[in-house]
């Protein structure tokens, strides 16, 4: 569904193609043997994926990457997203704004063009605030609705878990309702390490950033692993209940891809950490 319910803010006068699909051959894809990736993505949307079996009630709304240039919406979406469901979590697989040739990062500065204009982060801001308000259709617990994403999805998480001033101006009565997720997980994170190995001075990390939890491995050669030290450093400062996990080897991108490697105990050590929360049960002792 739209998340909007008119034209996306700060599009006016914007020239930009219509939004288009790339679909790649992936062998290792989970389930099948192709990606997808969306470029030129104007008109945001959010896919409910309900949950399988026993409902949690608890919900995650998914972040994919893509470097702001695409939504990759396979690896870092359905994927996860059907890891998820079988968990009894409620997933939301967020089409976040990737207009035209990338008008929010530049990767000649690697900085923001359009600091005033965070379009990625106001679709965040307003997916959390529109599942929150709806929480008694999807049949979830409004205190109970985390994020998480992957790459520049991570950045989101980021940026949603630290800024909860709107980063637009109110169109409707679901914008008085919080953007604050409850909890949030960051794997592979960019663009939040900057020189000097500091963190983007615009995340600001305060006792009210939700317990978060880190995944990435030390040899991503796309976004350093700078950025998930930096972050959990800016956690702890603000005596953040945090988790972090570096992995040795794992490159970028590796989603749920690899079981078979170190790398692929993210997901198991998330469903732990999600125990620990109480938004997953604890596993059945066998007898």
């Amino acid at each position: 569904m739209r998340i909007w319910p008119g034209t996306a803010p700060d599009m006016t006068g914007w020239n930009h193609p219509p939004e288009s699909v790339l679909v790649a051959e992936t062998p290792e894809a989970i389930g099948g043997r192709y990606s997808e990736a969306v470029f030129d993505v104007a008109s945001p949307t959010m896919t409910v994926f309900p949950p399988k079996g026993v409902s949690t009630r608890a919900a995650v709304i998914v972040f994919p990457g893509g470097g702001f240039r695409a939504v990759v919406l396979t690896v870092g979406g359905t994927e996860i997203c059907d890891w998820l469901t079988a968990k009894g979590i409620t997933c939301i697989l967020s089409k976040y704004r990737v207009p035209g040739t990338n008008h929010y990062w530049n990767e000649d500065c690697r900085c923001a063009v359009t600091p005033d204009i965070p379009r990625a982060l106001q679709d965040a801001q307003r997916t959390i605030r529109l599942v929150r308000s709806r929480a008694r259709e999807l049949k979830i617990d409004p205190d109970k609705i985390g994020v998480m994403g992957f790459s520049a999805g991570g950045y989101l998480v980021a940026q949603a878990s630290n800024i909860f001033k709107p980063a637009y101006a109110p169109v409707d009565a679901i914008d008085a309702i919080s953007s604050r997720p409850d909890f949030a997980v960051a794997v592979y994170p960019g663009h939040l390490c900057r020189s000097g190995d500091t963190i983007d001075p615009g995340i600001r990390v305060t006792h009210r950033t939700p317990p978060t939890f880190i995944a990435q491995a030390w040899d991503d050669s796309v976004d350093p692993v700078c950025n998930s030290l930096v972050y959990a450093k800016a956690l702890d400062a603000a005596k953040v209940s945090t988790e972090l996990h570096l992995f040795a080897t794992g490159e970028h991108n590796f989603g749920l891809r690899h079981p078979d490697k170190p790398v692929g105990a993210w997901r198991t050590l998330v469903e732990q950490w999600f125990v620990g929360l109480g938004i997953l049960p604890p596993p059945v002792e066998e007898r």
